[in-house]
């Protein structure tokens, strides 16, 4: 029997976990992330699909390693409502608000109104500091303020990605992932 070789993109999962390990170090590598919001987009406006979700995904391919090739998962279906539109898209609301709120308060520290917040907030309440991770001497203020909300999103994102495949089946973060909502919203408006 021949061994299958596996493709450059099955790896994009070590991406995914070097981009939380590297944010820990230092808060502006959380910049990087913005590539996972990027790149799905283009993708399915240029091309009309999901490839982006389906193949290239590190965060998705990471959630199918732990609960499946680590069986971490308890391989259950989810729930109805979840899978539901109005649960989906009222996520999806709900996600582009703290975005907002996130790129409201970068602005805030731009215009010299507010100082920057060393903070990362985790699931949109608690907050950790993480003075180590920005010492001010690299960027501007603003550029820290961003990192510091980007990856509040990216961390609270994965947080409740990991929650869901440990309780369901691996990827269900996928099920009802902001990313994946918005670009099977394109697809439908570019059909």
């Amino acid at each position: 029997m021949k061994k299958r070789h596996k493709k450059w993109y099955e790896y994009l999962w070590i991406a995914s976990a070097l981009y939380l390990v590297l944010g820990f170090v230092n808060i502006l590598f959380a910049w990087l992330g913005m590539l996972c919001f990027l790149i799905p987009l283009l993708i399915s406006i240029t091309k009309g699909n999901k490839a982006y979700c389906n193949r290239y995904c590190g965060r998705g391919q990471l959630f199918h390693l732990l609960g499946g090739k680590f069986k971490l998962s308890r391989n259950k279906p989810l729930p109805k409502f979840i899978r539901s539109k109005w649960f989906r898209y009222g996520f999806l609301i709900f996600f582009l608000t703290m975005f907002a709120n996130m790129v409201f308060y970068t602005y805030l520290v731009f215009s010299e109104v507010s100082g920057l917040k060393q903070v990362v907030t985790l699931l949109w309440t608690f907050k950790m500091p993480w003075t180590w991770a920005y010492h001010g001497t690299i960027a501007a203020p603003w550029v820290a303020q961003f990192a510091f909300g980007f990856y509040s999103l990216m961390l609270t994102s994965t947080l409740l990605g990991l929650v869901t495949m440990l309780l369901f089946k691996p990827r269900s973060w996928c099920v009802y992932c902001p990313m994946g909502t918005m670009t099977q919203m394109i697809c439908k408006i570019k059909e």
